[in-house]
């Protein structure tokens, strides 16, 4: 890209920065079913349980947050008795906060 197009890009970005979603509560209207991922799961798999993970105070707190959010969102919901378990893994961001992950390989 060229350098002047790149910047004519960013000045249209910062100029309508208005129309991005920031947080998870900034999507308004947005149907979960578009954001909504499902597992394919084959029905006659055997269903694994991750041991549990213990994390550490600031961790967890970044994970209740993370957590917190999503399901005031509606992103997610609390599952009873689940027939499969994933850990949580925390990812560090370049800003010094935690990116929350899923570990389905359970390695």
């Amino acid at each position: 890209m060229r350098p002047s197009t790149e910047e004519h890009l960013i000045q249209f970005l910062k100029k309508n920065k208005e129309v991005f979603a920031w947080t998870m509560t900034d999507l308004h209207g947005i149907s979960p079913d578009v954001i909504t991922h499902k597992l394919s799961v084959n029905p006659n798999a055997k269903p694994v349980k991750q041991k549990k993970r213990m994390f550490g105070a600031e961790r967890s707190q970044a994970i209740k947050e993370e957590v917190d959010k999503m399901l005031q969102a509606g992103y997610i919901r609390p599952v009873q008795y689940p027939e499969w378990l994933a850990n949580v893994v925390l990812v560090p961001k370049p800003n010094g906060k935690w990116r929350l992950c899923i570990d389905f390989y359970g390695t």
